[in-house]
């Protein structure tokens, strides 16, 4: 078996943790317990508790039947295409692994301190939006950006993000 560069094992690990991330928002929000949520995917609660941490010891065909018991479906979209060039209706809801500073200017700006990144990770933006809202130009936030944060929020819990 190819040795795997550490790159790509950690853009692995930092997908199935934000897939994993997403199926609990939406169990959570749809109220529905693991057990039930589990039963209704055709697995036990330990396999569904380690698809919502991401773990990638899970067989594909357990995270596709977690999404589908939660209403939920798996998109594969090209890496470089920009999340705005999605449909209004595709980018609702999604959560890319990376996310390219290109495409969204409010945060591209707030995070001018980092260097030799392109891209972040889903928790890192957050982190960058939570640290630097009171910056945030809202009149200039494009709406593909303000998706981007409700998913955030969605994603990894209500998070304030006000002054």
């Amino acid at each position: 078996m190819p040795a795997k560069s550490p790159q790509t094992s950690l853009t692995t690990a930092d997908n199935l943790s934000t897939i994993g991330a997403q199926i609990r928002a939406q169990r959570k929000a749809l109220h529905i317990s693991a057990t039930v949520a589990a039963e209704a995917a055709g697995m036990s609660r330990i396999t569904l508790h380690r698809i919502e941490n991401g773990e990638p010891s899970v067989t594909m065909g357990a995270y596709l039947n977690a999404l589908a018991a939660l209403g939920m479906a798996l998109s594969i979209n090209p890496p470089n295409a920009p999340a705005h060039q999605l449909d209004d209706e595709a980018r609702r809801g999604w959560l890319p692994a990376r996310i390219r500073l290109a495409d969204y200017p409010q945060l591209k700006l707030l995070a001018w301190q980092l260097k030799g990144t392109d891209t972040l990770t889903p928790q890192e933006a957050l982190g960058i939006y939570e640290r630097n809202w009171r910056h945030l130009d809202m009149p200039a936030l494009i709406p593909h950006e303000q998706d981007l944060i409700d998913t955030l929020q969605q994603v990894f819990g209500e998070v304030r993000l006000d002054v």
